[in-house]
């Protein structure tokens, strides 16, 4: 996608003004058109909720399968005791391997050197551990149908 050159224009009193670049495409034959507009719905969530901006992270195979794993047997049984423990215990992993790929990740490739790297592995260890501990104190109170929301959401981030 292209942006179309910055435009001046003039004031009442005379002075230029510069607009803001707008967004273009170039169509056939390189004319220039307008960008598309997002569909209304992108892999079935909200046309709101699909337009935002969005970052995720990659995590590993295993984690994807415990992933599925505990979300399926949440919905496939949503009132066996236990699923509070078992969700909670998947955000921790989550929410752990999400501050590995967005900070640790990008730190080790400013080659920033050992110190730096285990100062921050070490720093970030703690957040986990203490946003794990708040969530883990809120998901196993949760019903059923709470519980179930946060399953959606869960898989509507993948």
């Amino acid at each position: 996608m292209a942006t179309s050159a910055k435009t001046a224009s003039k004031t009442p009193a005379g002075k230029a003004v510069k607009t803001a670049a707008r967004p273009v495409a170039k169509g056939p034959a390189g004319a220039l058109v307008k960008a598309a507009q997002p569909a209304a719905r992108t892999q079935g969530k909200p046309a709101s909720v699909a337009a935002e901006p969005s970052l995720r992270f990659h995590h590993s195979a295993a984690l994807r399968e415990k992933t599925h794993a505990v979300l399926g047997a949440l919905e496939a049984a949503p009132d066996h005791p236990g699923h509070g423990h078992a969700v909670a215990d998947l955000v921790a992993e989550l929410t752990e391997a999400g501050m590995d790929y967005y900070f640790l990740r990008g730190l080790k490739l400013t080659q920033a050197g050992f110190v730096t790297e285990q100062s921050a592995r070490l720093g970030l260890s703690g957040a986990v551990k203490l946003i794990s501990s708040v969530s883990r104190k809120f998901i196993v109170r949760m019903d059923s149908k709470q519980l179930l929301l946060v399953a959606r959401h869960i898989r509507d981030l993948g």
